[in-house]
Formats: C-alpha cells, sequence, structure tokens
C-alpha cells in the first residue's frame, strides 16, 4: 500500500454489523467489536481496519497524509435515516393540543389539518426557503451523526409542487455532506382539490407525475400511504406499479393506524422497504419475511402520538426473523425532531430492542431499505467511508444516556463533516 489519505486511529472500541447484506432475527445482535482499532481510507474508502498494531503492520512503508486520533472513543458505521419527510414548509405546533386532547390523526386530516396544512404551507413556500429549512434540519441529522437519509415528496400533490421538493431534495444531495435518497410520494392524502375524487387523484398521478418525475430523474423510489381514508390497496398498487414499469421501486407506509393489508401488498409487489406497520398482522410479517422486505419502524411516531401500541419489533425479530430497521419519520407532524439518538432510546424502551440489536437497525438494515447494502452500513473494506465518532464507552451507553447528542465527530467520504460536535467546512469549523 503506497499512500493512505486519512488514518483514524485512537479508536478505543470499533463496533460495526459484519458484511453487506440485511441482517435478520438474531443475527441482528451480532456485532463486531475490535478494541485499539484503526481504520485507513484512501479516496473516500475504507482499505483496512483492525487492531492499531494490526493497520500499523499493513501500512508499512505507506504515505499517511493525515492522521487522526479518536483519543478512545467509540466508532460505529455511519448512521442511516431510512424514512425522513425533509423537505417541506411550515410547521403545526398548533395542532399539539388536539392530539394531547385526544383527537385522531385521521380526524386531524378529515378536518383540513395534518398533512394537508403542511401542503399549503409548502405550496406557498419557495424553493429557496424549502432549501433554507432543510438544509438547516440535515444539518441537525449530520451533528447528530446521519451520513444518509431518504427523503419522500408528498407535500405538494401537484405536479408543480412535488418537482419542486424533489429538486430541493436533489439540489441538498449535490451541495451538503449527507447523502440523500430521493423518494416521491405524491400519494401522501388527496388535496382538498380532489376530495371524494380518490380515483382521478390517483389517475393524476399515474398519467402525469409519475411520468415526469421518472423522466427528470427526480426520484429513486416511489411511496404511497397504503391506509383506510387515504389510498386503498387496489389505487395503492396500481400505483407503485405504474411507478416500477418506470423504474422507480417500492416502497409502503403501511398499516399504521390499521391492518388494512399493505405489508402484505409490500410483498406482492416486491417492495424494498414497508414503513411504520403498527397495526400489523402476523400474516403481514410473515408476508415481508417471505419476499425480503426490510420493515422500517418509526418509534419517535408512535411516542409523539401518545399510543399505548408500538410496533411488534421482537416479534419481528424473534418470531419472523425479519431485518428491522429504525429512523426517525422526520416531519412536521407526527414526528418533528431530526433525533436519531433519540429513536434509538425509544426503540429500546418501547420497542424493547437491545442495543446491538438498535445499531444494526440504524446502520446495516437501514442501508438495506434504500438498497445501499453493498456501499455504506457496515466497515469492511471496499466500502464508503462513513465513520460516526461517539463521546461513549461502549453502544449500550448511547440509549441508556437519553436527551443529548453522543456524536462527537463524523467521517463523510473520508473527510471530517463534524469534529469536536462542530460542522466542518472545508478546513474550518462552523458552529451552529
Amino acid at each position: 500500500m503506497e499512500r493512505v489519505d486519512l488514518l483514524l486511529t485512537g479508536i478505543g472500541t470499533l463496533v460495526s454489523p459484519p458484511g453487506n447484506k440485511p441482517r435478520c432475527g438474531h443475527a441482528m445482535k451480532e456485532v463486531r467489536e475490535i478494541k485499539d482499532a484503526a481504520i485507513a481510507i484512501r479516496q473516500g474508502k475504507i482499505v483496512c481496519y483492525g487492531s492499531a498494531q494490526e493497520v500499523q503492520e499493513m501500512l508499512a512503508g505507506a504515505e499517511i497524509a493525515e492522521t487522526i486520533d479518536a483519543c478512545g472513543r467509540l466508532v460505529t458505521p455511519g448512521l442511516i435515516d431510512p424514512h425522513t419527510h425533509l423537505v417541506h414548509g411550515g410547521s403545526r405546533e398548533h395542532e399539539l393540543a388536539l392530539k394531547r386532547s385526544g383527537v385522531p390523526y385521521l380526524d386531524i386530516l378529515a378536518q383540513g389539518g395534518g398533512i394537508l396544512n403542511t401542503v399549503n404551507s409548502t405550496r406557498a413556500a419557495s424553493e429557496h426557503d424549502l432549501y433554507d429549512k432543510a438544509r438547516r434540519s440535515l444539518n441537525e441529522m449530520l451533528l447528530n451523526g446521519v451520513t444518509t437519509v431518504e427523503a419522500k415528496s408528498g407535500y405538494g400533490l401537484t405536479l408543480k409542487d412535488e418537482l419542486k421538493q424533489l429538486r430541493v431534495a436533489k439540489r441538498l444531495d449535490e451541495s451538503h455532506p449527507v447523502d440523500i435518497v430521493s423518494t416521491f410520494m405524491g400519494a401522501h392524502a388527496v388535496p382538498p382539490e380532489f376530495k371524494g375524487r380518490t380515483e382521478e387523484f390517483v389517475d393524476v398521478i399515474v398519467n402525469d407525475m409519475l411520468p415526469v418525475v421518472a423522466e427528470q430523474g427526480l426520484a429513486e423510489f416511489c411511496d404511497v400511504f397504503c391506509e383506510a381514508g387515504v389510498f386503498s390497496v387496489v389505487q395503492t398498487r396500481r400505483i407503485l406499479l405504474a411507478a416500477q414499469r418506470l423504474g422507480l421501486a417500492s416502497k409502503i407506509h403501511a398499516d399504521e393506524i390499521v391492518p388494512l393489508g399493505g405489508a402484505e401488498l409490500a410483498g406482492e409487489v416486491g417492495a424494498i422497504s414497508a414503513e411504520h406497520l403498527l397495526a400489523a398482522t402476523d400474516e403481514s410479517l410473515a408476508a415481508l419475511a417471505e419476499r425480503g422486505v426490510v420493515p422500517v419502524l418509526l418509534p419517535g411516531t408512535s411516542f409523539n402520538l401518545g399510543l399505548t401500541t408500538h410496533a411488534r419489533a421482537r416479534d419481528m425479530i424473534d418470531k419472523h426473523n425479519l431485518p428491522v430497521a429504525l429512523s426517525t419519520d422526520y416531519n412536521p407532524g407526527s414526528c418533528p425532531t431530526e433525533s436519531i439518538q433519540l429513536i434509538m432510546m425509544l426503540a429500546s424502551l418501547n420497542l424493547k430492542m437491545t442495543p446491538e440489536e438498535i445499531l444494526t437497525a440504524c446502520t446495516i438494515n437501514a442501508a438495506n431499505a434504500l438498497g445501499r447494502g453493498g456501499d455504506i452500513g457496515s466497515i469492511e473494506v471496499g466500502k464508503r467511508a462513513d465513520l460516526t465518532i461517539f463521546d461513549s464507552p461502549n453502544v449500550a451507553y448511547l440509549p441508556y444516556h437519553f436527551g443529548i447528542n453522543h456524536t462527537y465527530g463524523v467521517i463523510k467520504n473520508g473527510h471530517k463533516a463534524v469534529w469536536n460536535r462542530r460542522l466542518v467546512t472545508g478546513k474550518e469549523e462552523e458552529a451552529l
């Protein structure tokens, strides 16, 4: 080995799930731990890792351009947030009293609140304002240790405004250290102008929106809110199959409130992920397992909505051998938080997941929920050098000591993106 661009040394403990594939069931607990470790990086990729002595021997005679000392800290793969609604206008704190008084989420939506309130704000916002707002949220995610996020549209519900959201996500992907994977979700709600005419709106999505989104290359996935009072299983199938014909892979908001059959549909159409799943039945989970669909769980949403039931993570892992992933579901209504570390705590508290399962769910399984398992999500030779450095003695400390940000640094594509808890821009560190 002739040259190394960056050597990260002084790692107290390196912890990573192994391999590139989703970790299913009990295998979610199996993580690789290396004490007193080091990682060598060249051209944004990991070229070797192991104990400091092993790496030193492998690098004998190599030119090392830069060395960074982790000072005994914990290092993991960069965290991945595979379900967010990053780009939107406005906020919905005025709905908080309604939620706390027990008004159901779907009732708020039926009254023109919820998603439709944000639709009005997003339509009214300029592309510049949407970019600036989403960039601030993306900075917070990066400071929390996140290196890749998925961003759904779905707050425009017209071709013009959906394209506006997707363009903002694309600009952010090109300009921000965090990688953004875009999902078209024009079927997020039925807009007011199509109230009572859902089939006509589905026609618009299939015939007018999807072809333009695909032609302009603005999304990789298509998602649908398959839920009672929103889009039926039949309508969801039609949209997703139309998207697949245009090259967009499938995701589904499934069985969040009622067991409508969205999870079974996810299996039927070969969706890469099914998301929420609070009301999923055993039959639903079996369908996911049979077709290799990744369940993406969002414990922050059930927590913020004050629900007494949560996604059945233990059944998914122990009974159905599924590869559970976790995400913030960052959005202005049901889960307005950018903190993946809060989600880690809630996964421990309400989903009864172990610290090792939580790390796996936020790294390699989340990567596979985005079709990125071969590139990110674990520390392996040849994979992208996306790393999160925590001021934490071990993985269990992350959900245990809650309410703070444990991230000390982030290496993104082999470069410092966060250091000493500050964003790094070029050679300078910038505090938020």
